[in-house]
């Protein structure tokens, strides 16, 4: 009996520890997973000591509300970074352009929207490859910033993305515009709690083309200065 009670005290011990491996692996997110070295390698952030805030539009879809931000962004002044998809450019090669004519930066977003993350090292080098030399072919812009899609990366990613020279870029604020429609809550998102640095990931939807006037206002009044990412980084190298 004690050598059955043991046994089944063993047992039921090494499930448990399973059963938790198996939970951490399932609900960290994207990103967080890759901690230590792997994170140093990234940008979640800029010049925290600056009064620097950017930012950045993944663009596949939305076209529509492009004309719309790129006058915003006029209005006021500023330029911003537009993260391409390499897809979404073979099809609107004239809206592309004119990013890039308004002097607005252009960020590698990959060509089909893949999970990097779940790629080998040679097919995340093509996803991005094929990206920045499709932009560079339509602008005359070479992009040297990568936003791995759904911030979706492994070591293979970063290793493929600093090959051809390229910085990956993350985020420290998110709208989640994509998935919450509702321009107050894109408002709060990009400016609530800003600190030095912070790069806000946005979208073109109707309701973020909505609140950016109001956006751009905050951080005028609040002495915030919207900048490119690449601005926002420089200085802060990582290995």
């Amino acid at each position: 009996m004690k050598g059955s009670f043991r046994v089944a005290l063993f047992t039921n011990g090494f499930l448990a520890i399973v059963l938790l491996i198996v939970g951490v692996i399932c609900f960290v997110p994207h990103g967080v997973m890759t901690a230590g070295k792997l994170s140093d390698r990234v940008y979640y952030s800029g010049n925290t000591d600056s009064k620097y805030v950017s930012l950045m539009f993944n663009v596949y879809w939305g076209t529509e509300y492009l004309p719309q931000i790129l006058d915003t962004l006029d209005e006021y002044g500023v330029k911003a970074t537009f993260f391409i998809g390499g897809s979404w450019a073979d099809d609107n090669a004239q809206t592309l352009r004119e990013i890039a004519e308004r002097g607005h930066e252009l960020g590698n977003h990959g060509y089909f929207h893949k999970d990097q993350s779940k790629l080998s090292l040679s097919e995340n080098r093509s996803e991005i490859d094929v990206c920045g030399k499709l932009v560079q072919q339509l602008t005359g812009k070479a992009p040297s910033l990568f936003a791995p899609p759904s911030g979706a990366y492994a070591e293979a990613t970063v290793d493929a993305a600093q090959e051809l020279g390229y910085k990956v870029i993350l985020w420290s604020k998110d709208t989640i515009d994509w998935r919450d429609h509702d321009q107050s809550l894109i408002y709060s998102r990009a400016t609530k709690d800003l600190k030095g640095g912070d790069l806000i990931l946005a979208h073109p939807t109707r309701e973020t083309a909505a609140a950016l006037p109001s956006v751009l206002h905050f951080f005028r009044e609040n002495g915030w200065e919207q900048v490119i990412v690449s601005e926002n980084i420089s200085g802060t190298e990582r290995a």
